[in-house]
């Protein structure tokens, strides 16, 4: 049985845990991130430090009220008239021994209210546990987690395009720091693996190393459909979409909020600009510092998409989204909630400002919405962000003297050479297993790395997939045992092009110089290729 002592001994032990933890964060905080020699960097890794202990002791403080709530619990079993057989007479005489020495009233505590009010079917256990999850190393204590909820679309989907766009405009620093979550808000689950496989197969190292996880929510999260009140003169159908549309990112907020510092909403049809994350962050570093007392940082203006929260202040919302999730959607909530926080039934000049010290926006905006069919049927949405301005389509490099050539057509002038010399990029028609692409140096070069980009914002799925990179190096290499692959005409294989379109690597020093550098098609690619981005970095001095 829970006595004094062992209450005492609990928290003590939850207090070390949270002091540990608390510890970690300020050596994470101090031994990595930018040059804290100028004033600017001290003040966001102080404020980093902020961000972190608060979100620490959010996670702390439930385990206190869930310790004091089964002592209360016991106690009310021991004193009831017909106390369960398990309970034995010196386990009843301890309980009541504890409860005479802590209580100096009879009156019982008062319970708080929980989500199980508001929705009674949650009363079980079981539907607030994903029914699905592709979680691979379940990263936690991340500086940001990226929420990506998303649905079956009848017309055309986009994850994942939006997923492509958000990894490869992470750092390998930043995607170290981040979790980005796909919440598959749809309860078939034959539908969700064949989507945790699709993403799998194309991410299969972001998956592996935690930077991807995908969940699903059981049926039993839901209510009965029918049991929905009609709202703001909606129909059935409009009002069903965005009430489950606000359980959904409920769901999801309530399974990001103890893994990392930061949460920020997305959706599943944008792109993203290169640097996203160390933007928002140092944004929001920047806002804490000054002791800003930010509820909200909007990097897109559209919508749900792009909106940042403190990892705290989750389950407020949640709440908030689980009181009103039949009576508006889940934007007018938001901009509601923030309301009730700082106006006056008037909605006064005064509201609107101390409105915008709560939500925050940031220029230009870092996220653009890209999709045009809704996930609500029969909707068409042509939404765009005029504060996000344009993406590049290309990103040029300064590579060595090359002949370029290819035996795929050009649409247009993106030609193969056009793209190499930084000037635009490389559109192909009809690529066909045995095509390729090719880069003779007019002096043999010691590759020091080499990057191939394909696809891009305009093109998103315009991409090389099943295509190896293969070098000839200036002297046969063929018979000295490498470890390589060899093509019937000389060349070595040296990488592959991998689920996101992406070939990138380094020649080993062991080649020597390479004469020719070439990318190898292997299987038909519908429709067209992009190739965005050509990075040839030479080592002159080997």
């Amino acid at each position: 049985m829970v006595d004094s002592g062992t209450l005492r001994s609990r928290r003590c032990l939850l207090g070390l845990v949270a002091l540990a933890a608390f510890m970690s964060c300020i050596m994470l905080v101090l031994l990595s991130g930018p040059d804290l020699s100028s004033g600017q960097g001290l003040m966001r890794r102080v404020a980093e430090l902020q961000l972190r202990s608060e979100h620490l002791d959010a996670l702390y403080r439930p385990s206190i009220a869930k310790i004091e709530h089964l002592s209360q619990r016991l106690d009310q079993l021991v004193s009831a008239d017909n106390k369960p057989s398990w309970i034995g007479f010196e386990a009843q005489h301890a309980v009541q021994n504890v409860s005479a020495r802590n209580s100096t009233t009879t009156i019982p505590a008062l319970q708080l209210p929980s989500a199980a009010d508001f929705l009674p079917h949650l009363s079980d256990g079981a539907a607030l546990r994903p029914a699905f999850c592709m979680c691979g190393a379940r990263r936690s204590g991340v500086s940001m987690v990226l929420g990506v909820p998303t649905v079956r679309r009848a017309v055309q989907d986009y994850l994942l395009g939006t997923l492509d766009s958000l990894v490869s405009s992470m750092t390998p620093e930043e995607s170290r720091d981040a979790l980005i979550v796909v919440f598959v808000a749809e309860t078939d689950v034959e539908y969700v693996m064949q989507l945790a496989g699709e993403i799998r197969d194309r991410f299969g190292d972001e998956v592996q190393s935690g930077l991807i996880e995908l969940i699903s929510p059981p049926a039993s999260f839901y209510p009965d459909p029918s049991s929905l009140r009609l709202t703001l003169g909606d129909s059935v159908e409009r009002v069903r979409w965005r009430s489950k549309q606000n359980l959904d990112f409920a769901f999801l907020m309530m399974y990001a909020h103890p893994r990392g510092t930061l949460y920020v909403q997305l959706e599943d049809d944008i792109v993203t600009k290169r640097g996203f994350m160390s933007t928002m962050k140092n944004f929001a570093l920047e806002k804490t510092a000054q002791r800003a007392p930010w509820f909200v940082l909007e990097f897109c203006q559209l919508g749900f998409i792009g909106k940042m929260f403190k990892s705290v202040d989750l389950p407020f919302l949640v709440q908030f989204f689980l009181m009103f999730y039949n009576d508006k959607p889940v934007d007018w909530l938001l901009d509601h909630f923030i309301f009730t926080k700082v106006c006056t039934p008037e909605n006064n000049p005064r509201c609107q400002k101390a409105k915008k010290e709560l939500w925050i926006q940031y220029k230009p905006s870092l996220f653009q919405h890209m999709g045009k069919h809704s996930s609500l049927r029969g909707k068409i949405q042509n939404l765009k962000d005029t504060q996000f301005g344009k993406l590049p389509l290309f990103f040029p490099h300064d590579n060595p003297p090359a002949d370029v050539e290819s035996d795929i057509a050009p649409y247009q002038q993106h030609t193969l050479l056009e793209a190499y010399m930084g000037r635009s990029y490389f559109w192909g028609l009809s690529p066909q297993p045995g095509n390729t692409l090719t880069f003779r140096f007019k002096t043999p070069v010691f590759i020091k790395r080499f990057l191939f980009r394909s696809g891009n914002a305009e093109h998103p799925s315009d991409k090389l997939l099943n295509t190896s990179v293969e070098v000839k190096p200036q002297e046969n290499r063929l018979d000295q045992g490498l470890d390589l692959n060899g093509t019937p005409d000389g060349f070595l294989v040296i990488g592959q092009c991998n689920g996101n379109g992406v070939c990138e690597g380094d020649a080993a020093s062991t080649l020597g110089a390479i004469s020719v550098l070439r990318l190898h098609i292997h299987s038909k690619i519908l429709k067209s290729v992009v190739l965005s981005e050509i990075l040839i970095e030479a080592n002159n001095g080997r």
